[in-house]
């Protein structure tokens, strides 16, 4: 007789009816919350919680938080050490098997709490999905789903289209943005959540491409609408946190094959940008960024070889594959001429055949 198989089985993932854990971050959002914090509340069920994490507001944030969300658990974190670090927070005191990150200035829409889980009652197999985030009250799209070019620029898809234009069906795509993005609590701690050194910007595009490696899917679920008050124009400081945060990311994340069929357009991209940084007038938020990066680059090679080889599951996907998450196109409107340049656009899809052929086989 063969002795009992005691080794714990896996855990059967959550089911559509799970409870949620909505984990929101706030800094100096007052005015944010008395917009989004009834609409959230209004569509939470029983079991569900909110916990709100206030990186040190200096108005009176934690004081509305209170009035609107009387049953939020709030949490408050000295001084401002960034977005990530405030999300990973939440997470790690959150009681429930599906998490949902929402961003201050996110409204949900009537109806939001059950299209969120549709994914999870269709059995689409998804590691992390999003929302339809939209703008103009609801006119027009403020992202349809994140989009990386093989430079490791992103930006938010359909971004300032018609709303018309918008995917009405579930699809899957790049990296779901850190304004409405829903994933278990258990794939979260498996991921190591957000890298707590991407203080601003760029910390949901790497999450999203290392659950692409674990060999998870990210996906769109253009049913649950989310209206985002979203600006791009928010001062120099952000283009250190965007030039950096890219490079992390790449290193990170990129597999080798990739890497080494880039190396030559990533060369010409810099010196690019660093033309468009001193005709914006941003080189020096530039060259903070080259030197941060520098400076961070015995850090970012071990968490590469973390990521590209470690428990998470990364090396699922092959460097073909990860490559056809990227593209080669650079259509977004917050671009400037690099996004009519036809020219340009002829230059790299053509760099990018070769760049697959060099990455092998899917």
């Amino acid at each position: 007789m063969s002795a009992p198989d005691l080794t714990p089985a896996t855990p059967a993932p959550p089911g559509a009816d799970a409870p949620i854990s909505v984990v929101v971050v706030t800094f100096n959002s007052a005015d944010a919350v008395g917009r989004s914090l009834p609409a959230i509340v209004a569509e939470l069920r029983d079991g569900d919680e909110l916990i709100v994490c206030d990186n040190g507001s200096a108005d009176d944030t934690v004081a509305r938080v209170r009035e609107l969300a009387p049953a939020a658990r709030v949490i408050e974190i000295a001084g401002n050490p960034g977005f990530g670090v405030a999300c990973n927070a939440g997470a790690a005191a959150a009681a429930n098997p599906l998490l949902l990150l929402l961003n201050p200035d996110a409204v949900v829409q009537p109806g939001f709490r059950e299209a969120i889980v549709l994914p999870l009652a269709e059995g689409r197999g998804w590691g992390a999905w999003q929302g339809l985030l939209t703008s103009g009250d609801g006119t027009e799209v403020n992202t349809w789903g994140g989009v990386v070019h093989f430079t490791g620029i992103s930006w938010a898809g359909g971004a300032d289209s018609p709303i018309a234009g918008a995917p009405s069906d579930p699809g899957e795509i790049t990296f779901a943005s850190g304004g409405c993005l829903l994933t278990t609590r258990a794939l979260w701690d498996e991921l190591g959540g957000f890298s707590p050194e991407y203080f601003l910007y760029h910390e949901d595009t790497d999450l999203g491409l290392r659950m692409w490696l674990a060999g998870e899917r990210v996906g769109l679920e253009p049913r649950a609408l989310v209206e985002h008050e979203y600006e791009f124009d928010k001062g120099k400081s952000k283009w250190f946190h965007l030039e950096a945060n890219r490079w992390a990311t790449i290193l990170r994340t990129y597999p080798g094959r990739l890497l080494l069929a880039l190396t030559p357009a990533l060369l010409a991209t810099e010196l690019a940008l660093h033309l468009v940084a001193l005709l914006g007038g941003w080189l020096p938020q530039k060259l903070r960024a080259d030197v941060a990066v520098a400076r961070a680059l015995p850090r970012l090679l071990r968490e590469r070889k973390a990521i590209q080889h470690g428990a998470a599951g990364a090396g699922r996907i092959s460097a073909r594959a990860f490559a056809e998450l990227l593209t080669p196109d650079l259509d977004s409107g917050y671009l400037g001429r690099a996004a009519s340049s036809g020219a340009l656009r002829a230059l790299l899809r053509g760099y990018w055949r070769l760049a697959l052929v060099l990455c092998g086989r899917r």
